[in-house]
């Protein structure tokens, strides 16, 4: 994906996102905002994989471990979904994490859990 349509696709995420957040508001556990997130998306005719298995590699290729995002959207954006009263730089580098071992350049983080929605975007360059 060029960079206009990763950012036509965060904005439909972002939209995507408020709407849950202004239905659900704060309060659920991570999991519901997941599962409404991907459904809304998919409504919105996007390949949406919940749960995807990332492998971490070592310096030599063998794999040490695997993380699982929790949205991949049309196979070029993870999305991060907390439910935190404040999102903390564990968080950043959990995404940052997860770019790096789905080789991918773009991810979302995006908090729930407060009364405020707050966004977050990366773009990963090697």
């Amino acid at each position: 994906m060029n960079e206009s349509e990763i950012k036509a696709l965060c904005t439909v995420v972002r939209n995507t996102s408020l709407a849950a957040h202004r239905f659900f508001r704060h309060g659920h556990a991570e999991k519901f905002y997941e599962n409404s997130l991907r459904n809304r998306l998919i409504r919105s005719g996007l390949k949406v994989d919940q749960q995807v298995p990332l492998e971490v590699r070592d310096e030599d290729g063998s794999v040490v471990g695997e993380f699982f995002a929790d949205l991949l959207i049309e196979g070029e954006l993870i999305l991060e979904l907390k439910a935190v009263n404040q999102l903390s730089s564990e968080h950043t580098a959990q995404v940052l994490g997860y770019l790096r071992a789905a080789d991918l350049e773009h991810a979302m983080l995006i908090n729930f859990g407060s009364p405020k929605i707050a966004f977050k975007k990366f773009i990963w360059n090697q």
